[in-house]
């Protein structure tokens, strides 16, 4: 390499030492943070929505009067009903509860315990009282309620539960619109999240593109 070359070159060197690096996120990393951010809010949409859908409870009738072309998901409904025969039994941070069948209908009903169910330690869980009842909540068919995946494959083998075009659906007692907000504040911070990090993925863009230009 010639001398005067040589100058040039420790020269472009120096200068690119000398010059402060600019700081940012990588583009793959931006990228990456900003469609898991949409993958989060999109699995929170529902919860979001519900949370501030109509408080007014979408009535689904009663035994032998029932309204099945109202049934709609993800709506707070009311329903009155006999219950099957048998329930499934579970326990949560709440305490016990029960996964049981409307008689005639393709509900399934997620409620506490009713005085007189109660599931002692050591001992097979009690069945559902027959007394008919009401019950208000959220409504949610299977495709929605995968938590309940295995409540609805045990639903199907219920005698008196009726799927309705091959699906059955799901009350979750005492959800109510409009009082938990966690949701919608997740959302909102996701959706913020989602929007820094498309900007930041656009700046780094911008950046490579200027180098491109640069060392052209």
């Amino acid at each position: 390499m010639r001398v005067p070359e040589r100058d040039t070159r420790i020269a472009e060197l120096e200068a690119r030492l000398r010059s402060p690096r600019r700081a940012g996120v990588r583009f793959p990393v931006a990228v990456v943070c900003c469609l898991g951010a949409l993958y989060l809010l999109y699995r929170e949409l529902p919860d979001a929505a519900y949370a501030l859908s109509a408080p007014t409870a979408l009535t689904l009738g009663r035994e032998g009067e029932y309204r099945f072309e109202a049934l709609a998901n993800n709506r707070y409904v009311q329903v009155h009903g006999t219950p099957t025969l048998s329930a499934f039994w579970g326990k949560d941070s709440q305490g016990p509860f029960l996964v049981l069948g409307l008689q005639d209908t393709p509900l399934l009903v997620r409620r506490a315990p009713l005085p007189g169910e109660t599931w002692l330690e050591g001992r097979p869980p009690p069945p559902p009282l027959q007394a008919s009842f009401a019950v208000r909540g959220r409504l949610l068919d299977e495709a929605h309620a995968p938590a309940y995946s295995e409540a609805f494959q045990r639903g199907r083998q219920l005698s008196g539960l009726l799927p309705r075009d091959g699906k059955l659906w799901i009350v979750l007692e005492g959800e109510r619109p409009r009082e938990d907000f966690g949701a919608v504040f997740t959302a909102v911070l996701l959706l913020l999240f989602a929007g820094l990090n498309g900007w930041l993925a656009l700046k780094a863009l911008g950046r490579r593109a200027e180098g491109a230009l640069q060392r052209c």
